[in-house]
């Protein structure tokens, strides 16, 4: 007997080791698997009438597209309890200032503001991007000094290829050199 279906989505709350940036870009309700599609992402920004629920319980389900998973991560536990077995709403003010959200804008700058967010992305380093997801991604539960370990054990496949890459040269050469870095990616 199945529990639960995988994959819900298309899989894309499951994309655990994606080690490119996701930007969300809300506008309006972001209410039970809208608010795990978006939880799922890197990045939220979300415009400032918009608001955030998982009201699952209310239904008699669960919110098991990561959002019962990921909000606690975010939220204390007090406001996540709340939000989960009441269904009670956010406001996008409220999820800033928890950081829920990175930012808040106005609806008209909405897509802008996600595009000028992806625009500064791709100016780091792809390699550099991919080890930082996958570090922040794998040590979030650890101590600092866990961390420390971890990532100095060999156990990560993106931290290594940044620190042997061209790109990691190319970097503070560019800097030195008052001009912007050519990626290669390797």
């Amino acid at each position: 007997m199945r529990i639960s279906a995988p994959g819900g989505f298309a899989g894309l709350t499951e994309l655990f080791d994606l080690n490119k940036p996701v930007i969300a870009a809300v506008n309006g309700y972001a209410f039970g698997g809208g608010f795990e599609l978006a939880l799922a992402a890197d990045f939220i920004i979300c415009a400032d009438h918009a608001s955030f629920a998982l009201p699952e319980a209310k239904l008699g389900i669960v919110p098991d597209s990561g959002g019962v998973l990921r909000l606690p991560k975010i939220l204390p536990p007090a406001i996540v309890n709340d939000m989960v077995m009441t269904g009670r709403r956010m406001t996008a003010e409220e999820a800033l200032r928890w950081g829920v959200v990175n930012r808040v804008v106005s609806p008209h700058e909405l897509l802008d503001s996600a595009r000028e967010l992806a625009r500064q992305l791709v100016q780091s380093a792809p390699l550099a991007v991919a080890a930082l997801k996958e570090i922040t991604r794998t040590t979030r539960d650890m101590s600092v000094e866990e961390g420390y370990r971890y990532i100095r054990s060999g156990s990560l496949r993106h931290y290594p290829a940044v620190l042997h890459s061209e790109d990691a040269l190319e970097g503070p050469l560019a800097f030195a050199e008052k001009r912007d870095p050519e990626w290669k990616g390797h």
